[in-house]
């Protein structure tokens, strides 16, 4: 059935189902209950859903079991369930479909953020999904759906997981109003990270309405050829007369399926709100329509590369990129001590500095003889990941300390490198393929480097065949042809050179260069290094690898594209070099390291300085500084920059929490020094996440962020029923009760335990938030403070209290 549904998909558009908990709960699903249960306690409930589903004409129904994953489980003691809950309702759902239709594998997010943000492996992730996998095709599924995923290496481990099962593979994130997930990643990046590791479909669901969910299928549809797929909630929910309303009729998101599908949208389903009254008027749209887009798109033939929150997209005739290769080790003494050490000062400073300099790529390279370089790779990766938005390059000639950065990484990366050997070609290549991962291909074999280019040439054709043949894209193949010294040959120069021609005029790859190489042994060195850069870019150089801070090699850079048109009326160039040298060089020296203390301390936190703010806390110290001016002068402020940057979209929710963990260090030090002496607190916050609901990632985030900007804070957890907030707000005399849900079924208990903390006359500020949750809600049940994100919730409790304190 599976190669049964790509057929189809390939004919016409298909019609997916609505949303499975809002039909369940017109039957009589209670809030707090576990949906993914009923398809063993009560599988007619699940089975009449499905059935309503294909009454209104969908193609394909999804498995109610969202979150029957091992860690969702645990919230309802089901684990030990988690196989027949999968299995029975894989089968529940394929005898109300019946024999014409499909049945999706529904997989839904485990809770939880993989390490460095959160606890959670990527191993671990891997084994989570594939519980679920496993037992949704033993009970018969015809695909697998990923949906509503926020981490883009949560869904990384979930695609790997669902494609081992054979079965086509349907990915789907969600985006809020900026068009970026809680993490910070953009639907591009997603598509081309989903892309590269096998999805067949891929697109965007809930939280959105429709017109929100064909901007982020339409930012996909720019970077990838893969049909796409959306499912938008109907509208963004309000409440009226005490029920939470979806706005969007089943006739105006009927209406805006024409403008969907002209997008590249093959798969139309829907969301949260949205029932099968929808689906039937959303039918009528979808029913034969034709969908041109796919055939009309070309090839891609570009290189793309990605980090969390970016791209990078060179080669076929774009602009040449610089890969920087300052991380890396060799003949830098301090650093190997630093990677023996596992620390990372180095590498997150180089990140940053590369990237301010003007690096497209990241190099990171940790070789260093006697030192685990999986772990060393793996704590390298996390560093730049969390310090830059640039994409990486895995550099290491270790195939299990690739393994491990392949999987660390979050986006997707080149690695460095494959050759001619075949001892290379069997192992790098399918590594490549499972993780998504393009591959440099060196122009060297068994028999070493060849002295011409016609046989780099017959070289990197091998590596592109095999690697065509392992399944990787033409465009995932880089060619180095390697630069010769030319002290020992001058000739060599002039071969490389004639190998990128040819590698992009008789093969069409794209080519990547370790430009520095050419010049050693000669004196001034950046002189060959900068012109040889001018001419292997007139040759059709799409990438150098070189040392962003020299100047002369980036001017070298900057010139060549202007000379070569690749910058089209010289705006780079311009931008670069329409100040004085001397202005730009005094204000080069203006960004240097902080003089004062407190700018220490700010600066520490803004760039999550986690290993080297407890000694300058004890610097401060030293210098007579006390606690409340520490953190007042240097370490709030840094917080509050964090927040602006984040508000700006330049940091994103891992740079937020690498900061708070490293505002908790400070603190954690600065609490020896009162010695039990009474601090003093900006007040008493009490967090849960209300009766009903099980996500607390966002509560936790909140909780993080108020201790560390001065708050006591008591953390009820998750499900809390309404008496036991009532009784710990009264008890422990708090400021301020903050209340979080994540789910549509539960979103009323916040205006239950707000009206019966009125009732009782309990004397506090009320804040709700959550992905459910608006402005216009939070009126409404009368809570005095509502926020959007972690940042805000902080801001808004601080002005709250501070403004009950005026009036006090």
């Amino acid at each position: 059935m599976q190669n049964k549904f790509l057929k189809i998909l390939n004919e016409r558009p298909i019609l997916f189902d609505g949303a499975t908990g809002t039909m369940l709960q017109r039957l009589g699903l209670k809030p707090g209950g576990c949906p993914d249960e009923l398809n063993i306690t009560n599988p007619i409930m699940i089975k009449t859903v499905h059935k309503g589903y294909m009454d209104a004409g969908s193609d394909v129904v999804t498995t109610c079991t969202f979150g029957a994953n091992r860690t969702k489980l645990m919230e309802y003691n089901l684990e030990n369930q988690l196989h027949e809950i999968n299995l029975k309702a894989a089968k529940n759902a394929k005898e109300a479909a019946g024999e014409d239709k499909f049945v999706a594998g529904g997989l839904g997010p485990t809770g939880r953020f993989l390490e460095p943000v959160g606890n959670l492996s990527f191993d671990e992730a891997v084994d989570i999904f594939s519980e679920q996998v496993n037992a949704l095709a033993q009970g018969g599924a015809d695909l697998i759906i990923i949906e509503t995923m926020m981490d883009i290496r949560e869904m990384k481990a979930a695609i790997i997981a669902a494609k081992a099962s054979g079965l086509p593979v349907v990915a789907t994130m969600t985006f809020d109003e900026t068009m970026r997930t809680v993490l910070g990643t953009p639907p591009e990046v997603f598509a081309i990270v989903a892309e590269s590791l096998g999805a067949d479909v891929i697109g965007a669901n809930c939280s959105l309405g429709i017109e929100g969910i064909y901007k982020a299928v339409k930012a996909m549809s720019g970077v990838t050829n893969l049909p796409l797929i959306a499912q938008p909630n109907a509208g963004i929910p309000y409440l009226k007369d005490g029920k939470t309303i979806f706005p969007a009729s089943p006739s105006e998101m009927a209406d805006y399926v024409p403008k969907l599908l002209d997008a590249g949208v093959r798969i139309i389903g829907g969301c949260c709100g949205t029932t099968s009254e929808h689906i039937k008027e959303m039918k009528s749209e979808v029913r034969n329509k034709k969908s041109e887009i796919k055939s009309q798109k070309s090839e891609i033939k570009s290189t793309r590369l990605a980090s969390r929150s970016g791209f990078v997209d060179f080669g076929n005739g774009r602009p040449s990129v610089i890969v920087g290769e300052r991380i890396n080790p060799t003949g830098k003494k301090l650093f190997q001590q630093e990677i023996k050490e596992r620390k990372t000062s180095t590498i997150r400073k180089e990140a940053k500095s590369q990237a301010d300099a003007g690096a497209h790529i990241l190099d990171v390279n940790v070789g260093v003889p006697g030192i685990d370089e999986s772990a060393s790779m793996q704590m390298a990766v996390f560093a730049v990941n969390e310090n830059c938005q640039l994409p990486i390059v895995l550099d290491s000639s270790s195939l299990e300390a690739l393994e491990i950065g392949l999987k660390a990484v979050d986006g997707k990366v080149l690695i460095n490198s494959v050759s001619g050997e075949e001892k290379k070609l069997s192992t790098i290549l399918p590594l490549a393929k499972k993780y998504g991962a393009a591959v440099l291909g060196l122009t060297l074999d068994d028999n070493g480097i060849p002295a011409t280019a016609e046989a780099r040439v017959y070289i990197a054709e091998a590596i592109l065949k095999r690697a065509l043949e392992c399944g990787i894209s033409k465009s995932d193949v880089v060619i180095d042809c390697l630069a010769m010294t030319v002290s020992a040959d001058q000739k060599s120069a002039m071969e490389t050179l004639k190998a990128i021609r040819m590698v992009k005029e008789k093969l069409g790859l794209s080519t990547i260069l370790g430009v520095s190489n050419i010049s050693f042994g000669l004196p001034n060195r950046e002189i060959i290094n900068a012109n040889f850069l001018t001419m292997a870019i007139e040759a059709g150089l799409d990438a150098a690898i070189i040392n962003p801070h020299n100047n002369l090699m980036m001017d070298a850079y900057h010139a060549a594209l202007v000379l070569t048109g690749y910058d089209l009326r010289a705006e780079r160039y311009i931008k670069r070099y329409g100040q004085k040298l001397e202005v730009r060089s005094q204000k080069s020296e203006e960004k240097e390291e902080p003089k004062t203390i407190d700018e220490k301390l700010k600066k520490a936190i803004i760039g999550g300085d986690e290993e080297g703010i407890v000694a300058l806390v004890e610097e401060a110290l030293k210098q007579g500084w006390d606690p409340l001016k520490i953190s007042n002068a240097g370490l709030i402020p840094g917080l509050e920059e964090v927040g602006r940057l984040f508000n700006k979209n330049i940091y994103f929710l891992p740079q937020v929490m690498l900061s708070a963990d490293t505002m908790k260090r400070a603190f954690d030090r600065l609490k020896k020094e009162f010695k039990g002496k009474k601090t003093q607190s900006m007040g008493k916050v009490l967090m849960a996440t209300v009766e009903g609901d099980i996500h607390d990632i966002g509560k936790n985030i909140v909780s993080t962020l108020l201790e560390n900007h001065g708050f006591e804070v008591i953390d009820l957890g998750k499900n809390v029923p309404a008496d036991k907030i009532i009784q710990e707000a009264v008890k422990n005399n708090v400021d301020v009760v903050g209340l979080s849900a994540l789910m549509t079924t539960t979103v009323m208990e916040m205006d239950n335990v707000i009206k019966r903390l009125k009732a009782k006359g309990v004397p506090v500020l009320t804040m709700v938030g959550g992905a459910v949750v608006n402005q216009e809600f939070a009126d409404k049940i009368g809570a005095n403070g509502y926020a959007k994100d972690a940042l805000e919730a902080v801001d808004k409790v601080k002005r709250l209290v501070k403004k009950e304190k005026q009036h006090a």
